[in-house]
Parts: structure tokens; C-alpha cells; sequence
């Protein structure tokens, strides 16, 4: 989901946790403050700096209810929620992702926000995100940030070999991107690098273009897998790329995104699809005078559409301030604030209001362009289904790296996705 930083953050958590007070009794000041914790899972320091600052400015204004900011962590974010919440030390306020809700929410560790949430906010925020952390009939989390996939070009390779350049509004179809990659690839440059490490989530949210979904919830509410036409689209380009022509890195395979920036600052890739914001990443990074393009990713049935999880914000059912803590969300989450949180992660807000915002939509680093996809996100096809952590890591991720490298065929792939995957959701929905 994000480039992670060093493991030892977990230590800093648990200590964090116990010192500054956490939900329960006892958390409360002598002289009748409210005191709430919010872990925060911002990492980069122009994310750190405007949470840090939001917490300041709601504690100046609320001397009755003070936050306490806690510095978690996303490499270990689950491990430790799942044992602050069996130790009842969870925090008041919890920052996380959608795509780690499922198990909490029906878990009853977190708090349905139904009841709680003001009109403001739950008009601000469309349908489709809200969908994100909707479990059952309940909400459980409230969607602020999110990511899409785009490609990162380098302008002068691009420029040079005459091809058509994508917008939003006319971008490459599947079948025009792999003949534009094949005419990008030169002697030492390949037209497109995937960083396909972590495989399962780029193909489930970028299949949802060409109409794959490969999770369907039948009328009786259990989920079944499929492997349809529409889901072949994205995997089958990738390794015709890399297999038949040669215009995709087999040795990008195995990066992750941040691996593949030397390359592409050296000439080595024209284009790498990342998330959104990596674009800091390639500021920050890229040589002097490397000139570089943000591009939507390709179109099919499905048009630009993306699966997409969101960070969230969600509070702890054992919380003995529910309503204070949806407050300082709701705070948090002003339009004017969440274009702060949004533009200190490099991401997307998800309310309207703040998506409007037009530092969001300049051409500067490629605003406009992420900012034209966000219309398009839609909940990761795998969002709310129960058994998904497992069928990820035991059936889809080696199943796709085989695929991928060519070790394996569709027919195979197939059938370990199918096959090998329904008898792992099955365990989950007796």
C-alpha cells in the first residue's frame, strides 16, 4: 500500500501506547479533561508535520477535550491493533487503511459510525468510498485518503518516439498500451517496468479497467471467485510484455515500486506504473533536469476505473468517547484540512469538497492528471471479503508470480486462483 519505514516503529508504538493513554477508564484528566489518543500512521515528514499540527490546533480550540498524538506504524499496523484490542489499550482514534477493517469490523472491535457522523461529512464523502468501510450494515471507518495507480513517463523518451500521449480523457486502451511499450523499447531501454512484488492488489484493482472483478457476492452473501474474460485483460498484457515482447523488465518482477526509480531515472525504463504518490519520491530523488510526465493508466470495457483503498479513520468500539472522538475526525477531515493531510501524504482526498481544491489540479507534478482519476476509484474487488489475507498470501501471490514470469500458463493460473481459492473462502463463510 506505502513504502514502509524501519520495523523498530513497533517498539515506539506499544511505548507510545502505554505513555500517552489509550481508550478505557483511567485516560481522563484529574480537572475533568477529556483526553483521547489518535495513532497516526503518517510517516513522511510533511505527512507528520500536518497531523501534528491539525492535533495542535484542535487542542488550542478544545481545552475540554485534549488528543494526544501516537506515532504508529504501517509495517506492523494490524499485529499491534489486533493486541491493543485484546488488551482493551487500543486507541481512541485509529488510522488505518479499508483493506485491514474487514476483520476488526466484524470482529467488534470498532465502532459502527452510523449514529455518529455528522451530515457534513457523509455528503462531503461520495457513496463509493463510504462503501470502502461499510461491513454488514454497519460503517466503520471513514475514507480520507486514497491512491490511484498512474504511470510515471520519462517525457523525453516518450516525446521522442512519436507515440501518442494518453489523458484522462483519451487514454491508452490495453491493446495500444502493449504496442506503445513495444515501441518505447529500444537497445537499453525496455517501454515499461511492473514492480510486481507484491502482485494481488495491482491486478485486482487495475483488472476492474478491463471489467474484471473475479470476487462476486451471490444473493445468499457468500463470495465465490471467478476468472472471467475481463480478468485476463491486465495480467495477460503484462506478460506478453514480458514474455513475447520483450517491452516489459523480467527483472522488475521482483521490485518493489521504490526499486524501480534508479532505472527509470537512468534511462532503463520509459515508463513504471506506481501509486500516485511515489510522484515525492521522484521529486525529490530524480537527477537535475530529468524531465518527467505523469499519464493516466490504460482503458478497457470498464473505462479508467480503478479498485482503490482508502486510509481511514475509525474510533474503538471500547472507546469511552465515541462522539468526542468523531468530533475531532470531523475536524480533522474539514475540506481545508483534509487538502493538508492530502497534499502532505502526496494522495487524493476523498471528500468533494477538498478534491475541488485547486492546488489539487494543477499540471505541477501531475495533480491534475491524479485528481482527474479520483472520479473513477472504486472499492478494491477484495474489500470486504473474509478469507481474502490468506487466499493472498497462500493461493494468489505465487500463483501470479509464476504467471508472470511465464512458469505457469492462464489455464494453470486459472486454476489455482478458482480452485485453490474457493476452498480457502469456503472455510470462512460456513
Amino acid at each position: 500500500m506505502r513504502r514502509l519505514p524501519t520495523l523498530a516503529a513497533a517498539v515506539t508504538t506499544a511505548l507510545a501506547l502505554l505513555l500517552t493513554g489509550c481508550s478505557g477508564e483511567g485516560a481522563d484528566g484529574a480537572d475533568g479533561t477529556i483526553r483521547l489518543s489518535f495513532q497516526s500512521l503518517a510517516w513522511q515528514k510533511e505527512s507528520v508535520d500536518a497531523n501534528k499540527q491539525l492535533v495542535r490546533e484542535w487542542n488550542a480550540a478544545h481545552p475540554d477535550i485534549q488528543v494526544d498524538y501516537v506515532q504508529g506504524s504501517w509495517d506492523n499496523v494490524h499485529d499491534q491493533l489486533l493486541t491493543s484490542f485484546e488488551g482493551s489499550e487500543a486507541p481512541d482514534i485509529i488510522h488505518d487503511a479499508s483493506d485491514d477493517l474487514a476483520d476488526f469490523a466484524y470482529g467488534g472491535y470498532l465502532a459502527d459510525l452510523r449514529t455518529l457522523l455528522p451530515d457534513r461529512l457523509t455528503r462531503d464523502i461520495p457513496r463509493r468510498s463510504w462503501d470502502t468501510t461499510t461491513f454488514g450494515d454497519g460503517i466503520y471507518g471513514v475514507p480520507f485518503l486514497q491512491e490511484p495507480k498512474v504511470l510515471i513517463a520519462n517525457t523525453r523518451i516518450l516525446e521522442s518516439s512519436g507515440v501518442r500521449i494518453p489523458t484522462p480523457e483519451k487514454p491508452w486502451s490495453w491493446p495500444e498500451f502493449r504496442q506503445v511499450t513495444e515501441k518505447l523499447t529500444k537497445k537499453g531501454t525496455y517501454g515499461v517496468a511492473w514492480p510486481l512484488k507484491e502482485p494481488v492488489s495491482v491486478t485486482l484493482n487495475l483488472g476492474l479497467s478491463a471489467g474484471g472483478q473475479l470476487f462476486h457476492r451471490g444473493a445468499d452473501g457468500k463470495v465465490t471467485i471467478r476468472f472471467e474474460e475481463g480478468d485476463r485483460v491486465m495480467p495477460g498484457t503484462v506478460r506478453d510484455q514480458v514474455g513475447a515482447d520483450g517491452s516489459a523488465s523480467r527483472s522488475a518482477l521482483g521490485m518493489g515500486g521504490s526499486d524501480t526509480l534508479p532505472g527509470f531515472f537512468g534511462g532503463k525504463y520509459a515508463m513504471v506504473p506506481l501509486g500516485f504518490s511515489y510522484r515525492q519520491q521522484v521529486v525529490e530523488q530524480a537527477p537535475e533536469g530529468f524531465d518527467w510526465t505523469v499519464l493516466p493508466t490504460p482503458a478497457g470495457s470498464g473505462g479508467l476505473a480503478q479498485g482503490v483503498s482508502p486510509q481511514t479513520l475509525s474510533v474503538a468500539e471500547d472507546s469511552p468517547h465515541k462522539e468526542e472522538a468523531v468530533q475531532f475526525i470531523d475536524f480533522l477531515l474539514r475540506p481545508s484540512n483534509m487538502v493538508r493531510l492530502a497534499k502532505g501524504d502526496w494522495m487524493l482526498p476523498t471528500g468533494t469538497e477538498a478534491l475541488a481544491d485547486p492546488a489539487l489540479h494543477t499540471e505541477e507534478n501531475g495533480w491534475a492528471t491524479g485528481a482527474a482519476l479520483a472520479r473513477e476509484l472504486r472499492p478494491a474487488p477484495a474489500q470486504s471479503v473474509r478469507g481474502y489475507p490468506e487466499w493472498k498470501d497462500k493461493v494468489a501471490t505465487p500463483a501470479l508470480q509464476e504467471y508472470y514470469s511465464g512458469a505457469i500458463g492462464t489455464g494453470e493460473l486459472k486454476k489455482r486462483l478458482v480452485d485453490d481459492g474457493n476452498r480457502v473462502l469456503a472455510r470462512y463463510q460456513r
